[in-house]
């Protein structure tokens, strides 16, 4: 066979001038799928709960879909590395799509998390692909361009999606909150199915027919399935020494080790040895890690904050929560003005360490305060969080080929995406248990729901809850610091940074 990669770049060159500005909107549409969902769907829990009930199990709402993109982000990685990003992304968001319309029908709490998994299961390539799509797009230094215009859809969404969940719970029904992913999400697959062309490429290694480790995705499916039921679980449903609670974390240590044999025997693991054993590559997944960490807590808790310590209505307690992701995808834009400076690794030092002074200083706001307080916070830690991540992610990308950046790209986000399974349960369990001591045992949690609902929460619910989510803002700090502290001793301080050409030809250092 002769060389085809000069026809190869012809094609890509007539690809990015012609048809570069719709893919790039699908991508833009398919991203927005993932920033609506999240904002809509945590304004509008106070409205499912009162509907559907289930409050002791509401965050399974968030770790659920959590777990199922974790483990889909390095499947979906491997597959786009392998057969091209265009139909993984399609497929995706297919099932993304799918999963939204489950939702709208869901009958009870516990048949909406299982919609929501379906959800996560398509939210893994959305999330994955896009990123690497617009990695494949343009070039090191055209990088921000993409960036800031996939930033406008985390301020759009962040402007759109509380005041949207807030209106539809408050006026509507909660169940549109699902059903206006359809139109969006149609108009992403319509694009990329016309527009998006990629040029062949050989299978990594030169296998004919790769192997996907699909018995590595199932054990870390089941491992983390039983882990997080421990956690979320835990000090609620029974103690945490009980015969339950200890059945489980053995079970969950268990397929642990499990999961560690498998991968050791893979031909294709998930997540290949590689991906450690680089130190940038290694130190980036760790910080990412803390980051998914930490950001659990304004996601998921700053809306129940605002309702029933603020007495704020959902639409307001909705742009509390939005004002964090108006500043951050703003600072992501503008962070290649520091990071062309100061390189990657130092800008990222200098968001996190901010992120964890703000995160520390929650919970010494004044009780209860005004609405302009915890929004002030919020909007100067997107700010800091901007700096953080979008510099660690282009600096990975731009260490690897396209042979390994969908690979390289999924393990961070899939390491960004553990942090934020693991903090949803487990910042759910604190919270829960502070509540439960507040007030006097488990059982009272339902006043906790009668209040956030009717937006009059009593005296002492309010103490409760302003306790439980300062314990979870606390949490985030010590999250923060870890992700500086690895950042400072881990990663190197100047990034191997790839050659345009050898970023072609798919070739990558050895540091």
């Amino acid at each position: 066979m002769g060389d085809t990669r000069p026809a190869t770049r012809d094609t890509a060159r007539r690809t990015g001038t012609d048809r570069r500005g719709a893919v790039v909107a699908a991508l833009m549409l398919a991203m927005a799928l993932a920033a609506l969902d999240g904002t809509i769907v945590s304004t509008a829990v106070p409205q499912i709960v009162a509907d559907l009930g289930g409050f002791s199990i509401f965050s399974w709402l968030f770790s659920g879909y959590l777990l199922a993109v974790t483990v889909t982000l390095p499947v979906y990685g491997k597959l786009s590395d392998t057969f091209g990003r265009k139909p993984v992304l399609i497929a995706g968001a297919a099932l993304f799509l799918l999963g939204s319309l489950l939702c709208a029908l869901a009958w009870n709490m516990w048949s909406l998390i299982a919609f929501r998994i379906v959800q996560g299961l398509g939210g893994g390539a959305l999330q994955g692909t896009v990123q690497t799509l617009a990695a494949d797009l343009y070039p090191l230094e055209e990088r921000p361009k993409i960036q800031a215009r996939l930033s406008t859809v985390w301020a759009t969404s962040a402007i759109a999606g509380p005041a949207v969940g807030g209106l539809l719970a408050a006026y509507a029904d909660w169940r549109w909150i699902f059903l206006i992913n359809l139109p969006v999400g149609a108009v992403a697959l319509w694009l990329l199915a016309r527009h998006l062309h990629e040029p062949q490429r050989l299978p990594t290694g030169g296998a004919t027919r790769p192997r996907i480790d699909w018995a590595g995705a199932l054990a870390v499916f089941l491992s983390g399935s039983v882990l997080l039921a421990a956690l979320v679980q835990g000090g609620v449903a029974w103690d945490w020494l009980s015969a339950p609670s200890l059945t489980l974390f053995g079970t969950g240590l268990a397929l642990v080790a499990a999961v560690v044999v498998i991968e050791r025997r893979a031909t294709e693991p998930i997540i290949p040895g590689w991906v450690w054993r680089r130190r940038t590559i290694a130190a980036v997944n760790l910080a990412l890690g803390a980051l998914g960490l930490l950001m659990v807590a304004p996601t998921v808790f700053l809306p129940t904050y605002a309702q029933a310590v603020l007495d704020l209505d959902p639409i307001t307690a909705g742009f509390v929560l939005s004002v964090w992701t108006l500043s951050w995808p703003v600072s992501a834009a503008l962070s290649q003005h520091v990071y062309r400076r100061i390189g990657f690794r130092d800008t990222a030092v200098l968001g996190i360490g901010t992120a964890a002074l703000l995160l520390l200083a929650f919970p010494f706001l004044p009780y209860p305060g005004e609405a302009w307080q915890p929004a002030l916070l919020m909007l100067l830690l997107g700010a800091a969080l901007g700096l953080f991540q979008l510099p660690l992610i282009v600096g990975v990308q731009s260490t690897v080929g396209w042979a390994e950046r969908g690979t390289a790209t999924a393990s961070i986000l899939f390491c960004r995406q553990t942090g934020q399974t693991v903090g949803a349960a487990v910042f759910g369990a604190v919270a829960n248990g502070v509540l439960a001591a507040r007030l006097g045992g488990a059982g009272d949690l339902d006043s906790v729901t009668h209040g956030l609902d009717s937006g009059t929460a009593a005296e002492p619910v309010r103490r409760a809850v302003a306790d439980a989510v300062h314990a979870v803002y606390l949490g985030a700090a010590g999250a923060a610091a870890l992700a500086f502290l690895v950042l400072l001793t881990l990663a190197p301080r100047r990034f191997p940074v790839l050659k345009d050409k050898a970023d072609e030809d798919g070739e990558h250092p050895h540091d």
